[in-house]
Order: C-alpha cells, then sequence, then structure tokens
C-alpha cells in the first residue's frame, strides 16, 4: 500500500512536466510568428491575369526543371527519377507556407554535390537506402530552425564565405563532371580503387586515365556546349536545356545507325512505380547508428538550404517590394523536404537559377511554383523511358554549363579586394572547399570569418586622457601627466570575452612601466557589452593592483554596465565609492569626480578641476 502513494506522486509530477513542456511548446509556437497558411494572401483578388502569367512562368520553369532535376541527381550519384520528383514535391509543397511568392524549391546543385561528397568519403554506406532518413533529419533541423528563428542568424554570416563556397562548389562540379566528357568509362575509374573526393584527386584521376577516352563522347560533348550556346544567344526565349537535350538525343540516333555506341542512360530508366523511394527507416537495429552518422550532413544540408533560399529570397524582394520573412520560409523548406523524405528522397533547397527565371517570366504569386510541381510530376510520369535516348557527355556538359553561370567575378573580386580578412576567408573557404568534403568546408569558412571579426572586435582602444586647461578631456601627450600618480584610461569599443586578456594585459604593463602610477581610472563611457570573462578580468585586475598598492577607480559607468557590474559581484569588489556613473547632461563630470575620488584616496590636494558642460542641461545634473 505504500507504494501507492509514491506511483500518484510520480505520475503528478509526469503530469506537471507534460505540461510545462506543453506551456514551453505553445510559448515558442506563439513566439515564433509563423503563419500556418501564407498562401491565403496570395488568393485575394486572384484572377485571370494571375492565373495566365503564373502558369506561363510555371511551365516555362518546368522546362528548365525537368532537365536541371535529372543533371542534379546525377551530381548526388543517384537515380534520374530522384530528382525530377523532389522538384515536383518540393515546388507543390513549398508555396503552401512561404512567405516569398516567387522562389522555387526543390534539386540544387549545391546541396547535391554536398551529398555527392559524403557518401564518395564513404563509399560503404547504402546511400540509397539511408537518403529518405537523411532527408527527414534535414526537414526536422529545419522545421525546429523556424520555430526557433534560427533563419534570423544568417545576418552574421559573412557573404564573403558564401561566395568562396559556391565558386569552390562549382569547380568541383566541373571537375567530377570531365571523365564523362571525355569518354572515361566509369569501370575503368572505379576499377582503380581510389577514393577522390579532392580538386588534386580527380585532376590526378582524369590525368592517369586520359589513354581511355572515347571520341565520340569528345564530339557530342563539344556538340552539346555549341548547341547550348547558339540557343542562348540567338534563341534566348526557347527553353535552352530542354532543347539541347532533345536535339543532342536526335542527334545521337546516326551514329547509331551505323553501329557506333554512344554512351546514354539506358541502364537508367524508371517506370512511374519507381517514383516512390525507400520511407525513412526508424526502427531497425542500425537507425540510431545511422542517423548519429547523417547528423552533422543533414546540419550543414539544413544550414546552406536556409543560406540559399535567405539570399534569394531576400534579392527578390527587394525587386518587388515584397516582405519576406526567412524563418517563415525556413519552414516551407522544412515541409518540403519532409514531403520529399516520403515521395522522392533528395534534399531541397531554393534553386537560384529557376528562382530567377521564375521570377524573369513574370510570376506572380506561389502559384506559379505549383505549376512548376505539376508539370514537373506529369514529366516523372511520362519520360521514364526516354532518358534511355539522352547521351551521358550531353547531360555532363549541361551541369558544366550550370556551375560555370554560378561563377560571379563581380562578387569575387569584391570579396578579394574589399579587405584583408576578406580576402583571407575567401581563400581559405576556397581552398577547404576544393580539399575537404562539403559539409566541413561550409563551417570552417564560417568559422574562419568568425574568429577574424572576433579578433577585430577584441582589440577595444585605451588612450590615456587629461584635462586641459579649458576643461576639456584631450588625450595626454606623451610622457606627460598633470597627476603623475593618476592615469586616467579612456576605454572605447567592445569588453567582451575576446578582449578580456588583451585589455588586463595593457593595463598592467603600463602599471609595470610606471612605478609612480597608483590610481588608475577606467572612463567606461564609451565600452560596450561588458560580459563575464571581461568582468572576471576586471576582478582581476582591481586584487593585483590592491597587492601591488595601487587602486582602480571606474567612471562613466552606464545604466547596462552597472547592471553587469552589480549582478557579477563586482560593486562590491571595486567598491561603491570607486565608481562613479554617467552624467548624459555633462560626459566629463564623472570623471571629474572619480579624479577627487583618487586624490582622496592618495591624500594629496590638488586646484580645482575644471569641468566644461552645456548650461542648457545643468537641470540634470
Amino acid at each position: 500500500m505504500a507504494l501507492l502513494p509514491h506511483l500518484r506522486s510520480w505520475f503528478q509530477r509526469l503530469r506537471d512536466l507534460a505540461h510545462e513542456g506543453r506551456s514551453l511548446l505553445q510559448g515558442v509556437v506563439a513566439d515564433s510568428a509563423l503563419d500556418p497558411f501564407p498562401l491565403k494572401r496570395s488568393l485575394h483578388g486572384y484572377g485571370k491575369r494571375s492565373f495566365l502569367a503564373d502558369l506561363r512562368a510555371g511551365v516555362t520553369v518546368a522546362l528548365l526543371d525537368i532537365p536541371q532535376g535529372m543533371a542534379y541527381a546525377l551530381i548526388a550519384g543517384l537515380p534520374l527519377q530522384y530528382g525530377i520528383a523532389c522538384s515536383a514535391v518540393a515546388s507543390l509543397v513549398g508555396p503552401l507556407l512561404a512567405s516569398s511568392r516567387q522562389t522555387i524549391f526543390g534539386s540544387t546543385n549545391a546541396t547535391a554535390f554536398m551529398v555527392f561528397s559524403y557518401f564518395a568519403a564513404y563509399p560503404q554506406l547504402d546511400r540509397l537506402g539511408m537518403m529518405p532518413l537523411l532527408v527527414f533529419m534535414t526537414a526536422a533541423l529545419l522545421i525546429a530552425g523556424a520555430f526557433l528563428r534560427v533563419a534570423d542568424l544568417t545576418q552574421f554570416i559573412s557573404r564573403t564565405v558564401v561566395v568562396a563556397y559556391v565558386t569552390g562548389a562549382s569547380i568541383l562540379i566541373i571537375v567530377n563532371q570531365l571523365p564523362v566528357l571525355l569518354g572515361i568509362p566509369a569501370e575503368v575509374l572505379q576499377a582503380s580503387g581510389k577514393l577522390v573526393i579532392t580538386f588534386p584527386g580527380h585532376v590526378h584521376r582524369i590525368l592517369t586515365h586520359l589513354d581511355h577516352s572515347g571520341w565520340l563522347s569528345i564530339a557530342f560533348s563539344a556538340l552539346t556546349f555549341g548547341c547550348f550556346i547558339g540557343i542562348k544567344r540567338w534563341l534566348p526565349r526557347w527553353p535552352a536545356f530542354a532543347a539541347t537535350i532533345i536535339v543532342i538525343s536526335l542527334f545521337a540516333l546516326i551514329p547509331a545507325a551505323f553501329g557506333l555506341h554512344v554512351p546514354t542512360f539506358r541502364n537508367a530508366t524508371f517506370a512511374w512505380d519507381e517514383l516512390l523511394p525507400p520511407f525513412p527507416d526508424f526502427v531497425s537495429s542500425g537507425a540510431l547508428a545511422d542517423a548519429s552518422r547523417l547528423f552533422g550532413l543533414a546540419l550543414a544540408l539544413a544550414f546552406l538550404a536556409t543560406l540559399e533560399n535567405s539570399a534569394m529570397s531576400k534579392t527578390l524582394a527587394s525587386r518587388s517590394n515584397q516582405r519576406v520573412d526567412p524563418n517563415q520560409d525556413m519552414l516551407a523548406l522544412g515541409a518540403a523536404n519532409l514531403a520529399c523524405a516520403y515521395l522522392s528522397g533528395m534534399t531541397a533547397s531554393c534553386s537560384l537559377t529557376r528562382t530567377a527565371l521564375n521570377h524573369a517570366s513574370g510570376a506572380r504569386t506561389g502559384f506559379a511554383s505549383m505549376w512548376n510541381g505539376l508539370c514537373c510530376l506529369v514529366g516523372a510520369l511520362t519520360i521514364g523511358g526516354a532518358v534511355a535516348y539522352i547521351p551521358r557527355a550531353a547531360l555532363a556538359a549541361l551541369v558544366v554549363c550550370v556551375a560555370a553561370s554560378l561563377f560571379n567575378k563581380r562578387h569575387i573580386l569584391i570579396s578579394i579586394n574589399a579587405t584583408r580578412s576578406d580576402a583571407l576567408v575567401f581563400a581559405v573557404t576556397l581552398l577547404a572547399t576544393l580539399m575537404l568534403p562539403l559539409h566541413v568546408a561550409i563551417f570552417v569558412g564560417i568559422g574562419v570569418s568568425i574568429v577574424l571579426y572576433l579578433r577585430k572586435a577584441s582589440r577595444p582602444s585605451l588612450v590615456e586622457y587629461e584635462f586641459n586647461e579649458e576643461g576639456h578631456l584631450t588625450e595626454a601627450k606623451q610622457g606627460v601627466r598633470q597627476h603623475p600618480a593618476i592615469s586616467i584610461v579612456h576605454v572605447e569599443g567592445e569588453l567582451f570575452f575576446a578582449s578580456a586578456d588583451l585589455f588586463r594585459t595593457q593595463i598592467q604593463r603600463s602599471c609595470a612601466a610606471d612605478p609612480n602610477l597608483r590610481i588608475i581610472i577606467l572612463r567606461l563611457k564609451n565600452a560596450r557589452h561588458l560580459d563575464a570573462t571581461c568582468a572576471m578580468a576586471i576582478e582581476d585586475l582591481v586584487r593585483a593592483l590592491r597587492q601591488d598598492g595601487r587602486d582602480l577607480i571606474i567612471s562613466g559607468v552606464v545604466k547596462d554596465l552597472y547592471r553587469v557590474l552589480k549582478d557579477s559581484g563586482l560593486v562590491e569588489v571595486v567598491g561603491k565609492d570607486n565608481i562613479f556613473p554617467a552624467s548624459p547632461a555633462n560626459p566629463n563630470l564623472a570623471t571629474r569626480n572619480a579624479l577627487r575620488r583618487a586624490q582622496e584616496i592618495l591624500g594629496i590636494k590638488d586646484a580645482e578641476v575644471r569641468i566644461y558642460y552645456d548650461p542648457s542641461k545643468q537641470h540634470k545634473t
């Protein structure tokens, strides 16, 4: 019977925890300010003109989306139907929750190559079997991030990192397609048994297998480049990707009539019933181990998708005077990937090229994306057998064209020439992209940019000041001090963890250089963001000075800074008599009072220090 009260107690605790968890979740949802159905705003006043504009834009984008989807599936090392189905599902689901009216979700080259580089580094893994779980984890991270408003943090990511990452990924995509362009059989490359995920590795593999090149593949590669460039130049309104594939596939019938073999996707055909991939695995014995292994890749994919979407949606919003919410779009990306995990099995992101085409084609609402998704779905259901006639070299050439279009010469020059820090970030990120798996390289670039920023921000300016004859605080002359035992040090800049050691060391060095110095007056009027690390540094400095028979006085303390001093216990350590709050009416008043306090500690009497102030604000002092 004694057990029953304990069970009731535990049950009550569980109920309380459940109520607290539900309240916390409800608070997070309420604070997220996410709209459950933003597409409804597009329905107001939606008429025939908007319908036709969206339909025209959707069909136009689909003519690019279908060949691009196959190309990106090829980049990721997945069956061709994965790319098309991903674009269809993501384009249908994404607009239901997105705040941007013209973004197009689906497979992209950067996310596809990130997947390829990861599984190339771990060839023993089952790529097809783990893909739905990977996409599901990416979706879960995106949805959780949307409710926690993580997308707001993308503004703190250096644009230089993104430029370098895209540039490096584009180079890797091009180099990775070179064996197909040259007609080097995949069986020959696989027979070498060498693991290749870096730029030097790709180049070495190509150079050592040039003797296996096929002239027919080279010819079709050149023909594809010529056809694509010609259509883009002389028929700019034509869908260049779709038209090029059709033309080159027809040309491939000519050598076949003479018994010449053109490598095609004959073994990559698919039927409509093959569009559904395996569902995410949550119950098998290895599911937890797979999830743990894929977490880093899923995090990198979620971050990259958010970054791509934020950059593109903000660009379009500035052109069309729209208001976008990056967290709402992050939720849309999560929902799109969640659907892809069960219906296509490939990570979806915001396509830069297709979004730009959608905007240029006159899309007005998210229904344009949905029309594009429907066209891609029809294409996936009908062209499965037609891929057998597409030359591999042709699709590889189009992949190279897509990758080459991502080189932004203007942005690269700005990143290199703006500052030394930007140049270093660009170089390190580009090198990491070429030498490391992409899911690692992007975080290397972000880490370097943050470290360099902290290095800049962690150097507060410490300048010795004095009062002149007019009562103004001015920079003291080198080697000359009005009060030999008193130093007024003006601190300008950030006082946070990265600057703590430098701040403390500079003051201690000044004291060691002058044995006559007895009192340090820290003027913190323009010091910002004092944190725990710097508070501890000030406490260490006070104790060290007092052990040496010296003392520290703080002047110009604003409200936020005083709150930190009080909450951290520094007011008691420094002493209330040694802390002087800032006066808005007279910025120098606190320092004058601190100087008088220093004279009091030293037991000296000096002439009255004159302080200039604005008479109109006298009543506030």
